[in-house]
């Protein structure tokens, strides 16, 4: 059953479908098992190895694939996907549903409780939305809810979300993302953001695991929630431990070793080329939907609003002539082994509404470079050469591609004799704080979407309030972003997201540069990866097991 059975949400569905169907044509399994998920937990104690790093378990503060990652495995969520598909269903639910064009009514199951043994009811449901619209943290997920007006709690089991705006195709999706995790109102601030020995210490969890201890970014231990009661059913090893590496190459040699079990996120493209051949391990493919760009600062850029030589023209020259610059066959030809490929655009090939808007804007017209062109634009804006450009750049969030890829980047940059690039990087507790307070002129990031949908590569970026905090506004683009979330006809709504690639192509908030997928390294033995690296880009513990 999908979320609803209302015109407008069939139509959501539809699309969702194609574009996965898509994307999962780019990926391949390789010596993966594709097994069955129900039923309790069996085998040996998992360990899972990553270099992602978490910011904090509070939902309302992270925003990033570290964080969500553990929000997934501790948090019940009223709508989830079931392994293997991008449908939005019911999780903690019975069902969900559009009781008016501006009502989405969410029924609960009955009898409800985290691990602490507190009730789970609408109350918490509504103390998880208010909170998050009321601490709207600067690195938390609150921009996705710019469509959500209020909450209602009318009784134990029901829930009322009353929207801004009428038939949003997009609030179900929402309601999976990192936005969505239910928090327990007797154990969190509705104020502030709630410390993470607090969540641990208070077991505020009902997810399909609670975490056992919590050493940050050290060793986390969870342990299987008996009494779990969503759409995932039991998880099927009652114990998981993840690791968390500084060194990716510590985490390659580990996992093929079999120190640890799974290793997910991030080994370099030469590791994961060498493991393939290595019968010790398993290297699993999945449907991508990752993307990497650069994020300009519009106040503090060269010429930014808020430079002593401020210039709106020059500013969109120097951004202009980057994409003039950078070769992305190059990047992803030379730094990953072509696990990734080009991106010329801001939604993902594979996705309905995708597009190539700065393929044709930019470089030769075909995808490469053009130098003289870059300087061309530089001259007629008045910009001096060479452009002094500030770039951050994070290993320990991105793997270890990340040094290698930005040292093309400012190689691609410099050799043009267009710009003077000063490469900095830094740890990604810390690299997440600095780029919301305006630090970094131009940085990278990296995007691992929260649902199936091109919208969640349009809204998070480049709506007013969005999450990049780079000051990048455009009432049209805004205009375009809300009409599409709430249109159903499919044809219409692709329509529109392409218009809103090209006017943004036309500015440059961002510059996209890749594409790549989900892969993931394990032992022999175990089994169930493949369930879990799906569509809706979330790796989920529950679905693993040890023979």
């Amino acid at each position: 059953m999908a979320f609803s059975s209302t015109p407008r949400a069939r139509g959501l569905s539809a699309a969702a479908v194609l574009a996965v169907a898509a994307l999962a044509l780019t990926g391949c399994s390789a010596g993966g098992t594709t097994d069955g998920t129900a039923g309790g937990t069996t085998g040996g104690a998992i360990t899972i190895g990553t270099t992602d790093k978490v910011t904090t378990l509070d939902p309302a503060g992270s925003y990033d694939n570290g964080s969500f990652a553990v929000a997934n495995q501790v948090f019940p969520f009223l709508m989830n996907t079931p392994y293997g598909s991008p449908d939005v269903e019911p999780d903690i639910a019975t069902k969900a549903e559009f009781t008016a064009p501006n009502e989405y009514t969410v029924t609960l199951k009955k009898g409800l409780k985290f691990a602490n043994g507190n009730d789970l009811t609408s109350s918490d449901v509504k103390f998880s939305f208010d909170r998050q619209l009321k601490i709207a943290a600067d690195n938390g997920p609150s921009s996705l809810l710019y469509n959500l007006d209020s909450t209602e709690a009318p009784d134990d089991t029901t829930v009322v979300f009353k929207l801004k705006a009428a038939d949003d195709q997009i609030f179900p999706q929402i309601l999976t993302s990192p936005a969505g995790p239910i928090v327990d109102e007797e154990s969190f601030s509705a104020t502030e953001l709630t410390p993470d020995n607090d969540i641990v210490k208070a077991n505020a969890f009902a997810g399909q695991y609670v975490l056992a201890s919590y050493d940050f970014n050290n060793l986390l231990s969870y342990k299987a929630n008996k009494d779990y009661q969503g759409l995932l059913g039991p998880a099927k090893t009652d114990v998981v431990n993840v690791k968390y590496y500084s060194d990716a190459s510590n985490l390659k040699l580990d996992v093929q070793e079999g120190n640890i079990d799974v290793a997910f996120r991030s080994l370099s493209a030469t590791d994961i080329d060498d493991l393939r051949g290595n019968s010790k391990v398993k290297v699993v493919d999945g449907p991508g939907g990752e993307i990497r760009y650069i994020v300009f600062n519009f106040d503090t850029q060269p010429y930014g609003a808020k430079t002593p030589e401020a210039d709106p023209a020059k500013a969109l020259a120097v951004r202009q002539a980057v994409a003039d610059l950078v070769n992305r066959e190059e990047l992803a030809k030379q730094v990953y082994k072509e696990t990734y490929t080009p991106l010329y655009s801001y939604v993902p090939a594979g996705l309905t509404g995708a597009n190539e808007a700065l393929k044709g804007l930019y470089g030769d017209g075909n995808g490469g470079p053009d130098a003289a062109k870059a300087q061309a634009t530089l001259e007629a804006a008045g910009v001096t050469t060479p452009v002094e450009l500030n770039l951050q750049y994070n290993a320990d969030h991105y793997g270890p591609g990340s040094a290698d890829e930005y040292a093309l980047v400012k190689d691609q940059l410099q050799s043009s004799k267009l710009f003077t690039v000063k490469l900095q990087s830094t740890e990604w507790v810390q690299y997440a704080k600095d780029r919301t307070a305006d630090v970094y002129p131009a940085y990278q990031l990296g995007w691992y979407p929260d649902y199936s949908d091109a919208d969640n590569y349009l809204t998070p970026f480049f709506l007013e309030g969005n999450f990049l905090k780079n000051h990048y506004t455009d009432a049209a683009v805004d205009d375009l972003i809300l009409k599409q979330a709430v249109t159903a006809d499919v044809a219409e709504r692709t329509k529109l997201i392409g218009e809103i690639q090209d006017k943004v192509a036309a500015q440059l908030s961002t510059v996209p540069l890749l594409q790549g997928a989900q892969v993931a390294v394990t032992g022999t033995n175990v089994t169930g990866t493949s369930d879990t690296l799906d569509a809706s880009f979330k790796f989920r513990y529950a679905a693993l097991a040890k023979g």
